[in-house]
């Protein structure tokens, strides 16, 4: 069983509860054991700022699907939730966005799959809820909690718990 890091991003429709749902799927989908879930948080916009903000999470599951099998997993659960990703714009708003950060320590560099996530380093908005559920997990050899401080998390905002 590979232990893998999930982050969760959306600004179209309502995010968290498409959060909830994808959850259930990712777990029920990968036959996974979700051993952590972040806060959700309101993040500003990263790339195209014309754009409202996202709400951005991450998840921890322990899975013993392969890396590939997994990411083609959560691209299915992406198109079940609307997202179509021939059609968008780079960084453009969509209603989930499903990013595999760390899959163990496996280091993979392929065009359609690179683990760790290649700008995992620069973006707040993954690591700030990252940080909530494994600020000591090191990935490729920093921890995470060391990689936030580095960055700004201006403009990030826990937000409640839904009840």
């Amino acid at each position: 069983m590979a232990d893998v890091l999930i982050a969760l991003g959306g600004n179209v429709g309502d995010v968290r509860a498409t959060f909830q749902k994808a959850i259930a799927n990712i777990c029920g989908m990968t036959q996974a054991a979700l051993l952590a879930r972040s806060s959700d948080y309101a993040t500003p916009p990263w790339g195209d700022e014309q754009q409202a903000r996202f709400i951005n999470a991450c998840i921890e599951i322990e899975t013993s699907l392969d890396p590939h099998a997994l990411l083609f997993t959560l691209h299915k659960i992406e198109q079940k939730f609307g997202r179509d990703r021939a059609l968008e714009k780079r960084w453009g708003p969509r209603t989930l966005d499903l990013d595999l950060i760390a899959y163990d320590d496996v280091s993979i560099q392929k065009p359609e799959l690179t683990l760790p996530h290649p700008r995992l380093f620069e973006r707040a908005f993954v690591l700030v809820p990252l940080a909530e559920i494994a600020p000591d997990r090191l990935i490729a050899g920093r921890s995470v909690g060391e990689a936030l401080a580095q960055l700004s998390t201006e403009g990030i905002e826990r937000l409640p718990v839904l009840a």
